[in-house]
Parts: C-alpha cells; structure tokens; sequence
C-alpha cells in the first residue's frame, strides 16, 4: 500500500513486492498468483486502512450535520497523520484509472460511488433533522466537500505541506456554512 501510495498501484508487481519486502519472487507468486490479484488484495488492503482511520471515526461523530462533518474532518486528518506517505491512497488511485478498463478502473469506480453515498446520505439526515437547508442538492454538496478534501490532499502531497489541509477545512466550513439553514 505505501509503495502503491507513491508510485501508483500499476508500478506494483510480484517481482517489485519481492524486492521491496526480500521475499523471493516465487514466494510472492505462490500467495498472490497474479499482478490483478496483488493489485486487487492491495486496494482492499488500503479500503480497511481507510474504513479505520477514516469511515469509522466519521461515523462516530453522530448522526446529520455532525456526521458530514466528521467524515471530512477524519479525511483531513487521515491526510495530516500521512497514513500513506503519498497521501490519500484513493486519491492516488483514482488519478491513475479514471480512464483505463478494466476491474481495478470497475472497483474505483465503486469504492468512489460507496464514499460518495456516505456522504449523501449524512447530508439528507442532516436535511431531515433541519441542520441543512432541504433546498441543498446533496450530489452538488458531496461533490463541494470532496473537491475541497481531495485538493487538499493533492496539494498537500505535492507541496509536501500539511499546513495545506488547513485550506480544505476551511472550503469544507465555507461549504456546510452555505448550505446551512437560515
């Protein structure tokens, strides 16, 4: 996953995991037996990562505008600690396969549609408890939260600065502030 995080996941195969670990290459072979396979165990390897330091913290904030709240916040930290050294593993991953087919392109895609939902679904309860303005479109309010996260992480990464995740909670406020009910 850290190698992944850096270097993209299609620069991992059995022979750079058994230099990289000291482990013969058979012997990296005979528990993964395929590249796809590696690349597949490696995404879910970084999605339990995720779910622990992210997902799960998140979800322990509450229910509604607590909950939006403390997703994006558990994201930012996530970034802040450098849980992977090149930033948010997702964020690299989805740079590098938005375009090509294929099954990593096809669980991506999922696991995308699977943290967006989350984020929906926090900001429709939110909604429903009267925190959010019910005339907010969850999707465009998502979308808002995740440009803020995910640049964040971008530029974080690349300037090597984690004072930069600073921007994305304040475009993160700036977003729930407006979406707020009067």
């Amino acid at each position: 996953m850290r190698l992944a995080s850096i270097e993209g996941l299609g620069s991992l195969t059995i022979g750079r995991l058994a230099r990289e670990t000291g482990i013969s290459k058979s012997g990296v072979f005979a528990h993964f037996r395929s590249k796809d396979r590696l690349q597949h165990e490696t995404i879910a390897a970084a999605e339990a990562v995720f779910t622990r330091e992210v997902v799960e913290p998140g979800l322990a904030a509450g229910q509604g505008l607590a909950q939006v709240e403390g997703l994006c916040e558990a994201y930012l930290s996530y970034l802040e600690r450098g849980v992977f050294p090149g930033g948010c593993f997702f964020a690299q991953l989805l740079a590098e396969f938005d375009a090509p087919e294929g099954s990593i392109h096809d669980a991506v895609a999922v696991g995308q549609r699977g943290w967006t939902g989350m984020l929906e679904g926090a900001i429709v309860t939110a909604q429903q408890r009267g925190e959010l303005d019910a005339d907010v479109d969850p999707a465009q309010l998502a979308f808002e939260l995740q440009a803020a996260i995910e640049l964040a992480s971008y530029l974080s990464t690349l300037h090597r600065d984690t004072a930069l995740v600073e921007r994305g909670r304040t475009a993160v406020r700036s977003a729930l502030d407006r979406a707020a009910t009067s």
